[in-house]
């Protein structure tokens, strides 16, 4: 993977947590004095928040390997490659799930219709991703995108 572009994948993942962590804080401040009140799905902002957890993870350990593969010099090619793939597959499942986070405080919040587009568009977007993604990928031969 070219240089340049390692060091925009870092700030592109480094971005997306920022604004997940973000949108956690948001969703805490207004939500959380309604689920102590009983009045919002407990369950739901629970699982909000663990997803938006789970993304904010999964696009910091991309960073992380993002920057592992920007590391010339000080890791081989393969390692280079290697770290390329899977900082691929980290802020692939970040930004899918950072994506399916506002359905979720939708339903909780008890806006159904809303939700289910929402969720509609989510599902859309994962069909499109799981068919199209790998080939945006890092190739395993060169570290650039696939053809």
């Amino acid at each position: 993977m070219p240089d340049d572009i390692a060091s925009s994948n870092v700030n592109r993942s480094f971005s997306l947590s920022a604004t997940s962590i973000a949108i956690f804080t948001f969703t805490l401040v207004f939500l959380y004095p309604r689920y102590s009140a009983g009045e919002i799905d407990g369950l739901l902002f629970q699982a909000a928040l663990i997803v938006m957890g789970v993304a904010t993870f999964c696009l910091a350990l991309a960073s992380v390997h993002y920057y592992g593969s920007s590391l010339v010099g000080h890791v081989d090619d393969a390692s280079r490659r290697a770290y390329a793939r899977r900082g691929d597959d980290f802020w692939g499942a970040g930004y899918y799930l950072l994506f399916l986070s506002p359905s979720l405080i939708l339903f909780t919040v008890g806006l159904v219709v809303v939700g289910s587009v929402w969720f509609g568009l989510w599902a859309l977007a994962l069909f499109w991703g799981v068919r199209h993604f790998p080939g945006f990928r890092s190739r395993p031969d060169h570290g650039g995108p696939a053809a």
